[in-house]
């Protein structure tokens, strides 16, 4: 379909926002109890981790700082997949669709292709 390949830059952007938003709906979870009610610990772990998804998933929405932000959500998201859903268990409790973790390896590999191509367009850093 090479017609589509003209709105690339377009459809990347979009992927940027969605994904930022999605992030940044759950560190609004984590941080601010929004939706489930549960709020952990400030300081503790799955708060700053909130915390980074809150404001990481922001800056990837807008595009400021993205190659940065994704690169920290990307490396945040590696770290929930091996602690939260491995737990480093051997076997079986590996695979993603056996720990629940397919979200964070998806986030993961998506935010680190966001952090190597950069904001593109839409991104208050730089207009394309």
């Amino acid at each position: 379909m090479t017609w589509l390949s003209k709105y690339s830059d377009h459809t990347y952007a979009l992927l940027r926002i969605v994904s930022g938003l999605l992030l940044a709906f759950h560190g609004l979870q984590k941080i601010f109890g929004v939706v489930s009610g549960f709020q952990p610990p400030v300081g503790s772990q799955l708060w700053i981790g909130g915390l980074i998804e809150l404001v990481g998933g922001l800056a990837i929405l807008v595009g400021f700082q993205t190659q940065r932000a994704a690169f920290l959500c990307s490396g945040m998201m590696a770290v929930a997949y091996m602690q939260f859903h491995w737990k480093f268990q051997f076997g079986a409790a590996f695979w993603p669709a056996v720990n629940k973790g397919e979200l964070a390896v998806v986030f993961c590999f998506l935010f680190l292709f966001i952090a190597a191509r950069g904001g593109v367009k839409w991104c208050v850093d730089k207009t394309a």
